[in-house]
């Protein structure tokens, strides 16, 4: 098991805390802050996929005019865990 804190950028939520497993699925993600339903919801979702199959499906997704969204920094935190985890 691994676990990785990111302080995401350019969005509502505050922190975001996932823990992989040594195979790189997604155990669990937990943001701080942020709106409670959709966070929970794409917790809920990218639980158990690897984090490889999540940051392809995450990236690049935008909350109205912002150029990020919580989903797409889920998927920078994801590459960041990864690159950390190596």
């Amino acid at each position: 098991m691994y676990s990785y804190s990111y302080s995401p950028r350019g969005v509502c939520s505050r922190k975001i805390e996932i823990t992989l497993s040594d195979e790189g699925v997604i155990e669990s993600v937990h943001f701080e802050g942020g709106c409670s339903g959709n966070t929970q919801g794409v917790s809920a979702l990218v639980r158990g996929m690897t984090a490889e199959e999540a940051i392809e499906r995450l990236r690049g997704i935008r909350c109205g005019a912002r150029m990020t969204s919580c989903p797409d920094q889920l998927s920078r935190a994801l590459e960041e865990a990864l690159a950390a985890k190596r």
